[in-house]
This record gives structure tokens, C-alpha cells and sequence, in this order.
């Protein structure tokens, strides 16, 4: 590691879930977390009308061997979420994961790294610079596994309860340690964004640990061709959310926003250019469809309704649905 990044990486910290509100919710997932390790800072909650909430967050996952088609939608998706301050969790791997991190990081965002081995290895070496920004921008980086420091080898790298069921030693090994941090990325989360996948990926084991744990899941529909999509158009077929544009997260996350936009929009539908737009718009809304049931609530001359009818229609504000009836579009 490079000396301008190495002081990131002086102090570790450590608490149990319960000890911060970000992390509290791990304490409600199958197989808690004793204790987690990190570097940097856990992000606090946020005050709206006077209310402290904890920020909304999304984990962005899949595979390490992305498309362009995968870079561009995790980079953006990720991007677009942390401009609305929804904190980005993801693993630090190659691939889709780091793209995440990255985009959270060009849009001045906070995103958590969880690693899958002892905190004081970051993993991959490469991405050492890349968790050095997360730290210095006042996200973390965050692992349930000790680091193999002296004053620490009393303390078992893994979870009690992995060592009982899986080995009797202090050891683990790297593939299944992987796979356990997965249910800390998606405990962590309000919902989980699959963007590439192949069909064995490990992105489908944080998945899973999302549906166990009631975490929305998203995945990114793909080009059925692709191997590294075959993962995401499963899922969909199983029942989660196909993903068209970060507005989708958007709405789930903030759903009184949405709402309000939707009436806003709603409201805007019913006013025209012109009075008698107004007119035939509003009574559209209110339930009248044939030229004939428009006229009667509107007063209109035939002459005046066939006309702006028309200019209507072709500002793609009505539609025809035939027999001189119409739907506002």
C-alpha cells in the first residue's frame, strides 16, 4: 500500500450491532454478527421534521467479470441513489462491485465496503486505494472477521456460531467466508440490486439471504445470450423486480415522494393550453368518455369540441378510443 493511503488504515474499530443505530438491524438476521471490525465511520442517522431515521440503503452486487451493458447500470444506479443520500453497501470485488463504490463516490455519496476476510487484509490488494476513498469520504469499511494483529488472537475470526457448525478451528476457508459476508451486505440494506449475475454467482447467495431476511430484490433484466445475465433473469422468474432506471428503487425507498409526484403529474394531466382544453381535460378525468357526455359537462359546440379534440389529440394529450370516444393519455 501506497504511504498516502496507509494512515486510512491506522485505526480499527469495533462494536457489537446493538452499539450504533446503523448497524442495529443486523441484529435481527439469522446468524448475527458478535462483533464488527471497521475502518472510517458508520453513517449516522438523519433528521427530517425533527425525526431521526436511518438513512435509506441499497446494496449493489454481481459479478466480477461485468459487461459494459453491467458497468454503465451499476455506475449509474449507484450514482443516482447517492445523489439522494441513500448510502451504498457493496463488496469491494472486482466487477460490479466496485462500480457501485465508485459511482457512490463521484456523486459525493457514502458507501460501506464488507469484506470477506480479516479487516486488516483488504481484499482485493488492488482495491486498497479504492477502500482508502471510501474511509477518507466518510463511508467504511467493515468485516465480522478479526484482524491477525497480536492483541487480537484470542478472537476468533468468524462468528461462534460458523466455527461450531463448520470447523472446530479458528480458520476458515476464503470461498465460504465470502458467502457469509453476503447476509451482512443485504442485512445492512433496505433492498438489494443484482445487476450481473451468472447463474452460480455468489450475487444470487446475497440475494437469498435478502428474500430470508425481507429485503426487496431487484435484478436487471439481461440479454438471455449472456451468461452473465442468466443469474439476473432467474431471479426475475422467481419473483423479483425486474430493474428499469434507478426511479425504481426510488419509489420504493421513498414511497410518500413518489406519491406526491404522481399527483403532481396527475394534477398537471388536467390543465390544457387553453380554457376549453382545460375543459374537456378535466372532464375526461371526471369520468366522461363518448363526445357526446364531454359536450353535456363542457357546454360546448359541437364546432369547439371537434376541434380541440383534435389539436388535442395530436399534442398526444387524448387518444381515441373509437366510436367518438376518448381517454385522457
Amino acid at each position: 500500500m501506497s504511504t498516502l493511503f496507509s494512515h486510512f488504515f491506522t485505526k480499527i474499530n469495533q462494536i457489537a450491532p446493538l452499539e450504533h443505530n446503523f448497524t442495529e438491524v443486523l441484529d435481527t438476521i439469522a446468524l448475527k454478527p458478535k462483533i464488527l471490525y471497521f475502518y472510517g465511520k458508520m453513517p449516522e442517522n438523519m433528521v427530517k421534521n425533527g425525526i431521526q431515521t436511518r438513512p435509506k440503503t441499497v446494496a449493489i452486487v454481481g459479478s466480477r467479470h461485468n459487461t459494459k451493458y453491467g458497468e454503465e447500470i451499476a455506475y449509474k444506479l449507484a450514482y443516482e441513489l447517492a445523489k439522494h443520500n441513500v448510502v451504498i453497501v457493496s463488496g469491494l470485488a472486482y466487477g460490479i462491485d466496485s462500480i457501485a463504490h465508485r459511482g457512490c463516490l463521484d456523486a459525493d455519496g457514502v458507501t460501506l465496503a464488507v469484506l470477506g476476510n480479516p479487516i486488516d487484509q483488504i481484499y482485493p490488494v488492488s482495491h486498497r486505494s479504492l477502500a482508502a476513498e471510501i474511509v477518507e469520504k466518510g463511508g467504511a469499511v467493515i468485516s465480522e472477521y478479526a484482524p491477525k494483529a497480536t492483541e487480537y488472537q484470542n478472537t476468533p475470526l468468524a462468528p461462534a456460531e460458523y466455527i461450531s457448525k463448520i470447523s472446530k478451528h479458528r480458520e476458515i476457508d476464503r470461498k465460504s467466508a465470502f458467502l457469509y459476508r453476503n447476509r451482512l451486505i443485504s442485512g445492512l440494506s433496505d433492498a438489494v440490486v443484482v445487476v450481473e449475475a451468472a447463474e452460480q454467482s455468489g450475487s444470487l447467495n446475497t440475494a437469498t439471504h435478502a428474500l430470508n431476511q425481507g429485503r426487496e430484490v431487484f435484478a436487471v433484466p439481461g440479454n438471455i445470450t449472456n451468461p452473465y445475465s442468466q443469474g439476473c433473469n432467474k431471479l426475475i422468474k422467481q419473483g423479483a423486480i425486474p430493474y428499469t432506471s434507478p426511479k425504481d428503487v426510488l419509489d420504493f425507498l421513498f414511497p410518500e415522494e413518489s406519491l406526491k409526484k404522481h399527483q403532481k403529474l396527475r394534477q398537471a394531466k388536467l390543465f390544457g393550453d387553453t380554457d376549453v382544453e382545460t375543459l374537456i381535460l378535466q372532464a375526461l378525468a371526471s369520468g366522461a368518455r363518448s363526445g357526446e357526455e364531454i359536450m353535456t359537462k363542457t357546454h360546448l359546440p359541437p364546432e369547439i369540441f371537434n376541434q380541440t379534440i383534435t389539436l388535442l389529440e395530436l399534442k398526444s394529450r387524448v387518444r381515441a378510443l373509437g366510436m367518438n370516444n376518448w381517454a385522457i393519455l
